[in-house]
């Protein structure tokens, strides 16, 4: 029984539906009261091993019950490890209670002698780092990172800031407690149950777009997106799909993995398929690139396909026409 935190949130919803298919059963616990699963969980296809469990991570004796409860034997902690909302009104008691949340998950998996936690990091702890500065190549693009890359001390953002703090404590704690830690670096994950306006990147808003036909708005974007400038990004089904594996695999030979798709893409990519998918839609962006905007950053993922067997089950065009359909079918997001 594996313990999911945050598991009916997006990434954890696609999650769980992922250690569904590898024959696993979870605990999906949420703060707030429990809602229906995602239908897609509920459909028959392993619905009797879905339990959901309302719980207060900063309540470490509840998440205990819980894990007691339901014999849990590892952990996937997605929910957020940093202040959330971003800019909360009181910084230190917010900062409080997310680590409080990330120590008592840790202290669970301790007490339960769990096989493995795998704790969601950020594509974002890399920003500042010399190989996702440096100078692009002609296609805007730099050298893939890898876990080895040696990370900058600050950070620009609250997400990332804590994130960097959640891998060296959890790490720390991890081999004190005699608990397998794993840090999982996620990029940029879209696709059903995903917010309708990202503010790191236009997908979301694009594809929303193509759904009813209109014209997508981008003023939640930091920096408006132009055409050559695109993005690692991994469908939420194989991002979810990629946590199972590192969940699941029998020996993980490191402590952090990227889960990404390994690849940039374009905005161009995306309205090429949109347009066949969607040619009512009035869709489009300026051409070329912003100097302003920096390189695009991609993951390396030979650790995550190596030791688990990984590989992305959609492409590009898979994931709109998956996305589409989904949206088109009712679903708000």
């Amino acid at each position: 029984m594996i313990l999911v935190t945050g598991g009916l949130g997006f990434i954890g919803s696609h999650t769980a539906r992922a250690l569904l298919d590898l024959g696993e059963s979870c605990v999906l616990v949420q703060r707030r009261p429990p809602a229906p699963p995602p239908a897609f969980l509920a459909d028959g296809r392993g619905a009797a091993r879905v339990h959901v469990e309302q719980a207060d991570l900063a309540d470490a004796d509840a998440l205990g019950r819980v894990a007691a409860r339901h014999r849990v034997t590892g952990v996937i902690h997605l929910a957020p490890s940093a202040p959330w909302p971003p800019g909360a009104p009181a910084p230190v008691a917010a900062a409080r209670d997310a680590l409080a949340g990330l120590l008592n998950v840790l202290q669970t998996a301790a007490e339960r002698q769990v096989s493995r936690v795998v704790v969601a990091s950020t594509i974002g702890v890399y920003a500042g780092s010399p190989g996702a500065t440096g100078a692009p190549s002609t296609t805007g693009t730099t050298e893939p990172l890898r876990e080895s890359q040696p990370l900058a001390m600050g950070a620009g953002h609250v997400i990332p800031t804590f994130k960097k703090i959640a891998e060296l404590l959890a790490g720390h704690l991890g081999e004190a407690a005699g608990v397998e830690v794993v840090s999982a670096r996620i990029a940029g994950v879209w696709g059903p149950l995903g917010r309708a306006a990202s503010p790191f990147f236009a997908l979301p808003q694009l594809v929303h777009a193509a759904a009813r036909g209109g014209t997508p708005d981008l003023s939640a974007l930091r920096t408006p997106p132009r055409a050559a400038q695109g993005a690692d990004l991994i469908h939420a089904a194989d991002c979810g799909r990629a946590l199972a594996l590192l969940q699941r695999a029998p020996r993980l030979g490191h402590r952090t993995y990227n889960v990404a798709s390994g690849r940039i893409t374009t905005y161009a990519e995306i309205l090429d398929v949109l347009a066949r998918l969607a040619p009512e839609a009035r869709l489009g962006l300026p051409p070329g690139r912003d100097p302003a905007a920096g390189p695009d950053v991609r993951l390396d993922v030979t650790r995550l396909r190596e030791d688990t067997g990984y590989a992305p089950a959609y492409d590009t065009a898979g994931a709109l026409a998956d996305y589409l359909a989904w949206l088109r079918a009712g679903n708000p997001r």
